[in-house]
């Protein structure tokens, strides 16, 4: 892990959700990211990615490339259940072996622990679009020092594969059902990709968008639904949070805030209160502030105060008085703020103190709180 204030390698590649759509490279659109789609790759570096085996992988002019060093892949350092994936490849020879790991395990073989998507014009059974060692697409050929584009869907068993806008994979396989994403160099032949895009699907709503049933309110601050928002109004000089009934351990969980005012918030995670009052007892915050420079994103709490905080550069990305999409990841100790298509933290917690409770919208003391959320979804992965 490199330090406390991460610039992981998600954000600002370009995104095409459709074939030959065409969009300014290094840009995601607010339309994209509202609609779920994270991005994986930053154009510029390998930072978010762990290299396994003797490859070099090396970043530029847009490009991820491998063109030398022994076989080996290079995997993203979050794991995925259920997803739509799109890659763009290109083979620099009809020779070129390679190929899209999913749902693969951190150790082992990726092809057996996961699935590979195969890119490979000489294999006579497992050729281009192939899952390797699963479902045969014989006659996958694609052009060599041409740009070709995958769409892989992983809905549970349900697998599907895209070849420049041509199904050739519609399989059931439930064999792997989480795991990472990783892009494989054999020896002999350089590979490159760009454009890696990620939906994740699974998310089911948090908020109904009516009233606030399954939620639960702690403290004597003014929580109301209003034109579809969940509104959060500091009326004391008290804190005041807006929790759910229900407790989480992991999960993927989606949102849109708005600040209406200066007054700090946060979404809690693996929290719990003092019976009866408005006090934490425990539990981590993902920062909300629109004032710039005061880390939304970052996480605090647990009695630690500042655990991490965003780079310089990403504390930039909140939108002061507009619309904020959030995008917030806990698995274990593993813990990834995404602001408007930016991953401005992902951090892996050496000292984890709670792992499980409430997730709590927040309204700080002070009575300057004057929040609004809406578009809540989440994607659960607690296992009791």
């Amino acid at each position: 892990m490199r330090n406390f204030t991460v610039y992981l390698a998600f954000s600002l590649v370009a995104l095409l959700p459709a074939l030959g759509a065409e969009s300014a490279p290094n840009t995601l659109s607010s339309e994209e990211v509202s609609a779920g789609w994270l991005l994986l790759w930053d154009g510029e570096s390998t930072f978010g990615w762990e290299p396994q085996g003797g490859a070099e992988w090396k970043a530029a002019d847009g490009v991820l490339r491998a063109s030398s060093g022994a076989d080996g892949w290079l995997r993203h350092a979050t794991p995925f259940a259920n997803f739509v994936l799109t890659v763009e490849f290109r083979m620099n020879t009809v020779e070129t072996d390679s190929g899209i790991f999913i749902r693969a395990a951190s150790e082992g073989d990726p092809t057996k622990t996961g699935y590979q998507v195969n890119i490979n014009n000489m294999n006579k059974d497992f050729g281009t679009g192939s899952l390797v060692g699963r479902v045969k697409v014989p006659s996958g050929q694609v052009k060599a020092k041409e740009w070709h584009r995958y769409q892989i869907t992983a809905d549970n068993d349900h697998l599907v594969v895209e070849l420049d806008g041509k199904k050739v994979v519609d399989a059931r396989d439930g064999s792997a059902q989480t795991g990472y994403i990783g892009l494989q160099f054999v020896k002999g032949a350089e590979i490159e990709f760009r454009n890696i895009a990620l939906r994740p699907l699974g998310l089911e709503p948090l908020f109904n968008g009516k009233d606030l049933t399954g939620w639960v309110k702690v403290g004597e601050e003014k929580w109301e639904v209003e034109d579809g928002t969940i509104h959060g109004l500091g009326i004391t000089k008290e804190y005041g949070y807006l929790r759910t009934e229900k407790k989480y351990v992991n999960f993927h969980l989606s949102l849109r805030f708005k600040c209406e005012a200066d007054g700090n918030s946060g979404v809690f995670f693996h929290s719990e209160f003092k019976p009866g009052t408005a006090t934490i007892t425990q539990g981590l915050q993902f920062e909300i502030d629109r004032a710039i420079a005061h880390h939304t994103g970052g996480l605090y709490g647990d009695g630690r105060q500042w655990i991490v905080w965003p780079s310089p550069e990403n504390e930039m990305v909140i939108r002061p008085n507009d619309w904020n999409d959030f995008l917030l990841i806990v698995e274990g100790n593993h813990y990834v703020s995404r602001l408007n298509g930016v991953v401005v933290v992902d951090f892996t917690d050496p000292a984890p103190r709670s792992f499980d409770g409430y997730i709590a919208l927040q309204l700080h003391s002070g009575g300057l709180g004057n929040m609004r959320f809406k578009d809540l979804f989440i994607r659960d992965l607690s296992k009791r």
